[in-house]
């Protein structure tokens, strides 16, 4: 981050938690809790030490510390080695660090441009007849697999 924006950078230090909705229009480092939503037109720091229970809605964010929401930057999205990431990730670019944990989904969209959103995989119809298995193979099936054999 450049000297200019941490100017206007808001710090919520790690002795303060805060229950209700957070709205800012400049940066914002959190290192304490936060239980509600945080809409960032800025960049977030999710400090270390930040426990967030709540969506972040934002420009950019970093997350090093504890995230159980939904992200949705309009740029990027970065998970440091040590966040742990509960939600859903969307945003332009996504940057995960080896150490991360993350239980959810991400989209990534490097155009921006509102997309509908595919079908899941498991509700298309297949285009390929189940005759793609050979046919030695789904007569094992029918004798109970590879295990019943004999």
């Amino acid at each position: 981050m450049d000297t200019a924006n941490t100017q206007n950078m808001t710090v919520i230090g790690e002795d303060v938690e805060i229950v209700g909705s957070v709205k800012c229009s400049s940066s914002i480092q959190i290192d304490g809790k936060l239980n509600g939503d945080l809409t960032c037109s800025g960049k977030a720091v999710i400090g270390s030490g930040a426990n967030i229970k709540g969506n972040l809605n934002v420009d950019a964010v970093s997350i090093i510390g504890q995230v159980n929401g939904n992200v949705t930057a309009k740029d990027i999205v970065e998970l440091k080695a040590s966040a742990r990431m509960n939600g859903d990730v969307r945003g332009k670019r996504l940057v995960v660090e080896d150490g991360v944990t993350f239980v959810g989904k991400a989209e990534v969209n490097p155009s921006g441009a509102a997309t509908g959103r595919p079908a899941p995989a498991e509700s298309k119809p297949s285009a390929e007849p189940e005759a793609a298995a050979p046919q030695g193979d789904r007569d094992d099936d029918k004798k109970g697999g590879f295990f019943g054999k004999k």
